[in-house]
């Protein structure tokens, strides 16, 4: 099948093998024959469990190594980063290998029909028709049958002479199935990026991340061309962290470049390599790059294994954002409490930036209003040393001026100034309004000597959510007092059992 969860009996989650390197390691001089991981619901090679963003897991959905694409010729990782700049930054190397060409476990479809055949007329037998015991007790078994495989586990014997069915998460006829949302990654290949699951926890990360990108180093051989940088770092449920690096090549020229994250990680994937990174506590590794539109449509075509198509195809439908997000089925009540984990992390993650947030907006804040008092007090300060240069000037002016008739220009200034007074004192115009004005507020400053009571304003937020408490408390109270009651009438019933039993009682004795 296309997709499956887990790998299936017969087959392998990769279409590729790895050949071991010929000799130590040496740089990245040594070749690996391993071709890209086909895409699928199984885990490559590595177990262990991480968030579903942009990560994939035992029995769980991911964006692994790739889609597979398999060619005849196995190049290591000096050949893609070689001959990508024009330098020998790595040692180049090349093995034949015997390999079919095929777009990996997902796109490639073998054929399986006769077992897949034989599988579901056997799972329709244990189900409605077993001939195990050959009288009624058959019936009852096909009920329990069907019960093992709504519940998604047990075994299902219908016949004496063919094994039993095994009943798995995976079975059409398991109930505890449902579909989730994932976030696609946009990273590109050439960003390099390569996602390490590490089994610590992140401040034990944090505190040796040194020490951890130089032992990263010494793994891809210690080239002194190469350059070992950490892009994030990421709490996970059961105390794991997942790191986030790339690898930077420079070139004797003085040119830089990322090393593609396929060739990355097809080196971290060669099994001497893989057996540091493990010393080094990681327990999964894969690829952080963006599925391209055909690999997308493959994928949505395609219901996993044991998904209703129709499910599926609702699925589909509801997507909040097709173009961000990808449905993600989840089997079982592991998967389900997984997501969970992964979910209440990212909250409390959420709700540290927040709190981080908050306390940069308060020091803001705080910042604002001192800068406004600074703005203030320079305000005053620029009035000030404008009128005592104003007056500087004007007795530089009079004593420039001094001795000298008047112009014509300082008669046209003087007469405008002198139109200009008559104005502010005419009794009808400013000068009436500014009296009127100084005399309000001198009215106001008596009243509000004389009355110095103070007003308070809520703002309506505030008011609503007062509201609001109130009418909590009311109705907790109005629950409690109903409570009360219910207790009283149990305790007036005890009262009259009690009395019966003393009058029973004392009828006998009498």
């Amino acid at each position: 099948m296309a997709f499956n969860f887990g790998t299936p009996s017969g087959t392998s989650g990769t279409a590729a093998a790895t050949a071991a390197p010929a000799g130590g390691f040496g740089g990245f001089g040594t070749t690996s024959t391993t071709a890209g991981s086909a895409f699928s619901f199984s885990t490559p090679a590595n177990t262990g469990t991480t968030g579903f963003f942009g990560s994939t897991q035992n029995k769980g959905f991911g964006f692994g190594t790739g889609f597979g694409t398999t060619t005849g010729t196995s190049t290591g990782l000096g050949t893609g980063l070689g001959t990508g700049l024009g330098f020998g930054g790595f040692n180049t190397q090349q093995q034949q290998q015997q390999q079919q060409t095929t777009l990996g476990g997902l796109f490639s479809q073998p054929t399986q029909a006769p077992a897949q055949s034989n599988q579901l007329i056997n799972t329709a037998s244990a189900l409605s028709a077993p001939t195990l015991l050959g009288d009624e007790r058959d019936a009852i078994l096909a009920k329990w049958n069907q019960l093992q495989a709504f519940w998604g586990t047990g075994k299902g014997y219908f016949n004496n002479n063919i094994p039993p069915v095994e009943f798995t998460l995976e079975n059409p006829f398991c109930r505890f199935k449902a579909v989730g949302y994932s976030c696609m990654p946009n990273n590109k290949d050439e960003d390099g990026l390569v996602v390490l699951v590490f089994n610590k926890k992140e401040t034990d990360i944090r505190s040796q991340q040194q020490q951890l990108v130089e032992s990263l180093h010494k793994v891809l051989g210690g080239n002194q061309t190469l350059t070992v940088n950490v892009e994030g770092i990421k709490t996970l449920p059961d105390d794991q962290t997942e790191v986030v690096i790339y690898v930077v090549e420079r070139s004797p020229n003085g040119t830089s470049r990322r090393v593609p994250a396929t060739t990355l990680y097809a080196h971290f994937e060669q099994t001497n390599i893989k057996t540091q990174l493990q010393q080094l506590g990681v327990t999964l590794s894969m690829t952080r790059t963006e599925l391209s539109p055909a690999q997308i449509k493959q994928l949505l075509q395609n219901p996993p294994a044991g998904v209703d198509p129709i499910i599926w195809e609702q699925a589909k439908v509801d997507n909040p954002d097709s173009e961000k997000l990808i449905p993600v089925p989840m089997v079982g009540f592991k998967e389900l409490l997984r997501r969970l984990k992964v979910q209440d992390q990212m909250t409390k993650q959420h709700q540290t930036r927040l709190d981080i947030i908050s306390e940069d907006i308060g020091e803001l804040q705080k910042n604002q209003t001192t800068t406004m008092a600074k703005i203030a007090q320079y305000k005053r300060k620029l009035m000030d040393l404008s009128h005592r240069t104003l007056q500087v000037l004007i007795k530089q002016e009079i004593q420039r001026k001094s001795g000298y008739a008047i112009q014509a220009d300082e008669e046209q200034l003087r007469v405008q100034l002198d139109t200009i007074q008559g104005e502010l004192n005419a009794p009808t115009q400013f000068k009436g309004r500014l009296n009127e004005l100084m005399s309000q507020i001198r009215m106001q400053n008596h009243f509000g000597a004389v009355k110095s009571e103070e007003r308070y304003y809520i703002d309506g937020d505030l008011l609503r959510e007062i509201k609001q408490h109130l009418k909590q408390q009311q109705e907790g109270l109005s629950h409690l007092i109903s409570i009360i009651k219910d207790d009283l009438e149990d305790i007036k019933l005890v009262e009259h059992g009690l009395n019966e039993t003393i009058h029973i009682r004392g009828g006998i004795f009498s």
